[in-house]
């Protein structure tokens, strides 16, 4: 007797599934709105935050619309075959990741970088400074920031990996999060956040960058996640 091979699923793979199975089963028909997230989040046992991001999923596969504001409803054509819910790092796991290695990175970038490098830094900040709206050139910067710190721990392979963790960000599953979830002042949020961090890294201070980042972090899963929990 042959097994089925057993696959390592996340969570919110596992919640966007039951919730293919009870549209396919007809326990929501097309059209008809999916309950809330906090009745979704009581009614299996989990975080919103999983839930917020299976439904992101959903939407991308083709199984349902998010109308902002108004709820979340089964598409009225529904995919004709088994399109896959992805197998992507989720928001969730991604920002963790960044909090604790970018911020290790952070207090080497304030003990290691060159008196060149933090020159740079400030520059790329002030520009930053003048460029609050959430735009590409904002965008760019950003990037470029996060780089430069990962060239201030004077280790490549830290730098690699600073690079391979700002790409996540252009996941679809983050892109749509972004989308419908970040608040209209995250850019200038974010600004204020890099502003502590270029200070403490202006200081020599490892240990307050590293705070500064880790608390930008959690700024922009605050922001993604607003009343997810």
């Amino acid at each position: 007797m042959e097994l089925p091979t057993l696959k390592s699923e996340r969570l919110y793979q596992k919640i966007s599934n039951l919730l293919i199975d009870r549209i396919r089963s007809g326990q929501f028909v097309p059209g008809q709105a999916l309950p809330s997230e906090r009745d979704l989040s009581k009614q299996m046992g989990v975080s919103r935050s999983s839930v917020r991001e299976a439904l992101i999923v959903l939407e991308i596969s083709g199984w349902v619309e998010i109308r902002t504001g108004n709820g979340v409803f089964v598409k009225e054509a529904l995919p004709s075959d088994t399109p896959s819910v992805g197998d992507e790092a989720g928001v969730v796991e991604l920002l963790k990741a960044r909090e604790v290695i970018e911020g290790e990175i952070a207090c080497l970038a304030a003990l290691n970088a060159s008196d060149d490098q933090r020159e740079e830094l400030a520059g790329i900040m002030e520009d930053m400074q003048h460029e609050t709206a959430d735009n590409i050139e904002f965008h760019d910067l950003d990037k470029r920031f996060h780089m430069l710190l990962g060239d201030m721990t004077g280790n490549p392979v830290l730098r690699e990996l600073t690079e391979y963790l700002w790409n996540k960000r252009y996941s679809p599953i983050f892109m749509h999060f972004e989308t419908y979830y970040a608040g209209r002042d995250i850019s200038e949020d974010m600004a204020r956040d890099h502003i502590k961090i270029v200070e403490a890294i202006q200081a020599r201070d490892g240990k307050d960058a590293k705070k500064a980042m880790q608390a930008h972090l959690r700024h922009v899963y605050q922001s993604l996640f607003k009343a997810a929990g």
